[in-house]
């Protein structure tokens, strides 16, 4: 393994990413608790205030996908990172700042919020496509792996430093700790020793668009990951975006609570990379989606009230399904998709695969509120469950190889 390592540092600018990914995430396991327990504390406000904000980042995000990917073609990709991710760290500090003044609203902080959403729309197809061009094929796997681990680490990190900021500060100061390390992140890989490889002259965005539709539909695989993938991150982000905080309420002990269930999440993403890192397996994909249909446990074990050393110990095994599956369909993308087209494809995954993920959002709330919480976390696991297993019925997804 170190020596897989130092292999992988002989590459410029791979340490570079891995330390940029490191402190973004940092930030980013601090913003969920954070934000949602920001706006739990807005006088009056409850789960459907909580679903109005969660899904504002979703909807711009989801219109603004395919403008994104086009862009990711054209432009250098890690300056399109490094500027969203410096812009993003300005939207997240006005919305930190809202809530240390107490001039807060869910309005304010849904109008930041769907700022953020038109950055990320830019930021992720951009990102996808960093890597590949850093390194040679058959090395995406371990470098997946690699940056798969300075993410949770750095996750892990902020979501146990967030449950206790919240806790003990307030919601508003750790988003400021989540806006200073967008920044930071974004200075890093602005400056990645990346050479912008010549693009050719496109004839418009239009035909952009038609060359990475045709790409996308051409491999059954990605259809079926989309259509799979669409269901359970509709089920996922209402779980960990709406009901988990819901399903830990209490303003005192419930964001320290529910920061350990995400801790235990990231803590499983670790797991999972180590394990990618060392072991090499062709039908990663196969394997990655019979974890996906078992991490639907988390879901259940919040459901049913179960103690909490249980549900942490299913948010471990829902963060290894989710790491192990997140390498294994970079790399099969990375790898069987043209580079030139690469971010387009990347950009028609992200539109399928969380296009009613703001639904989602928007519905878990209000119909917790109806129903109860635990009744749409059962819902959620079912859904996990189904979609995932039906994905395993494709011969396409069950045999596809990787370097």
């Amino acid at each position: 393994m170190l020596s897989q390592l130092r292999e992988l540092r002989g590459h410029p600018g791979f340490t570079s990413l891995a330390i940029s990914r490191f402190i973004s995430n940092l930030g980013n396991g601090i913003s969920p608790i954070a934000l949602a327990y920001g706006v739990l504390s807005l006088p009056g406000a409850d789960g459907k205030d909580l679903s109005l904000v969660m899904a504002a980042r979703f909807l711009p995000l989801i219109a603004f996908m395919l403008f994104g990917g086009v862009l990711a073609d054209r432009f250098q990709r890690n300056r399109l990172v490094g500027g969203a991710d410096m812009v993003g760290s300005f939207i997240a500090a006005v919305s930190a700042t809202s809530l240390i003044a107490d001039f807060s609203s869910v309005w304010l902080l849904a109008l930041m919020g769907a700022l953020f959403g038109i950055l990320n729309a830019i930021w992720w197809p951009a990102m996808s496509g960093v890597l590949p061009e850093i390194m040679p094929k058959e090395k995406l796997q371990e470098g997946n792996a690699v940056i798969g681990l300075m993410t949770n680490f750095g996750y892990i990190i902020g979501t146990l430093t967030g449950g206790i900021l919240v806790a003990t500060l307030g919601a508003g100061w750790g988003l400021l700790v989540d806006a200073i390390s967008f920044f930071i992140a974004g200075v890093i890989v602005w400056f990645l020793p990346i050479m912008g490889k010549a693009k050719e002259k496109s004839p418009g965005i239009l035909h952009d668009l038609i060359v990475g539709w045709k790409e996308f539909i051409s491999r059954t695989w990605v259809i079926t990951m989309v259509c799979a993938f669409a269901l359970i991150n509709m089920a996922f982000e209402s779980m960990l975006s709406v009901l988990g905080p819901l399903n830990f309420s209490d303003p005192k002990t419930g964001p320290k609570e529910w920061s350990y269930n995400l801790a235990a999440l990231s803590v499983g993403m670790l797991l999972a990379g180590v394990w990618v890192l060392k072991v090499k397996v062709k039908k990663l994909l196969r394997i990655a989606m019979v974890l996906v249909a078992i991490s639907a446990l988390w879901d259940f074990s919040l459901a049913f009230d179960l103690p909490i050393i249980f549900s942490i110990l299913a948010g471990v095994i829902s963060g290894i399904s989710l790491e192990v599956f997140i390498v294994s369909w970079n790399t099969s993308l990375q790898s069987h998709v043209p580079e030139e087209s690469y971010s387009r494809v990347s950009s028609y995954d992200t539109l399928g695969s969380f296009g009613i993920a703001p639904l989602g959002i928007v519905i878990a709330g209000p119909l917790a509120m109806h129903f109860g919480v635990n009744t749409i976390l059962f819902v959620t696991g079912v859904i996990t469950f189904i979609a995932a297993t039906l994905s395993l019925l494709v011969k396409s997804v069950r045999d596809l190889e990787n370097p």
